[in-house]
């Protein structure tokens, strides 16, 4: 399988001189097409910093990084801007979505960026709600919907440019546990259909769902475990 992710010795420095912060310490780690991984260790131990890296949200101090073939090191910001829009799809806990727009014009908003055309952003849109469970909601404002609801809506949003890697960080943390388990279950279904998945999480419970999970404590890795299961 072809790797998503391609990180080597990758580095990240906070401040300078005796203030420096270092988040990462030289982090090599290889994703193929189709896993699903677990990103996990405690708060400070780098995962989140590591996550913006490899969603192109931050850029490392040293090393390189390449996604779906991509080496985005040294990249301008609106190149960076391009690569986030056609390769990654962002879920996060709070789901960032516009209130003011409806539940399709928010799913449809990476079309938007990417010159899709308003007839197929709409027919791509229906169909992506479709896929997540909520087709009935097209329409409505996300004020009116549960949290479990809106995080359905920003899956969809994330999977609308057929993105090379679906990055999750901590995407049931703002939702009970019952909804949490139902989103989860989406996530796991859409593993199955073939999406490549990085899910962030410092639950443990959420974690052994993945097939692989990678362990960082202080900047480093200190664990990568993949469990092979029966399909």
């Amino acid at each position: 399988m072809r790797p998503i992710i391609e990180t080597h010795g990758l580095t990240k420095v906070f401040g300078s001189n005796g203030m420096a912060v270092h988040a990462l310490c030289g982090i090599d780690l290889t994703v193929s097409a189709g896993e699903f991984v677990a990103l996990v260790g405690p708060s400070g131990s780098g995962k989140s910093t590591l996550m913006a890296i490899v969603g192109c949200l931050d850029s490392p101090t040293a090393g390189s990084y390449a996604i779906d073939g991509t080496n985005v090191e040294g990249l301008s910001g609106a190149a960076l801007a391009r690569i986030r829009n056609e390769k990654v799809g962002f879920v996060f806990q709070n789901y960032n979505l516009l209130p003011k727009a409806s539940v399709a014009r928010n799913v449809e908003l990476p079309l938007l960026y990417a010159g899709v055309g308003r007839k197929e952003r709409r027919r791509r849109a229906l169909e992506l709600l479709e896929r997540v469970g909520i087709p009935e909601k097209a329409n409505v404002l996300p004020a009116v919907l549960s949290g479990g609801q809106r995080q359905r809506v920003a899956i969809a949003r994330a999977l609308a440019n057929t993105p090379a890697l679906l990055l999750a960080d901590e995407p049931t943390g703002a939702l009970d546990s019952k909804t949490g388990e139902e989103v989860l279950a989406l996530f796991k279904e859409l593993h199955r259909q073939g999406n490549s998945v990085m899910l962030v999480t410092h639950d443990p419970h959420i974690a052994s769902l993945a097939e692989r999970r990678v362990e960082l404590r202080d900047g480093l890795i200190v664990s990568d475990v993949t469990e092979k299961r029966a399909a």
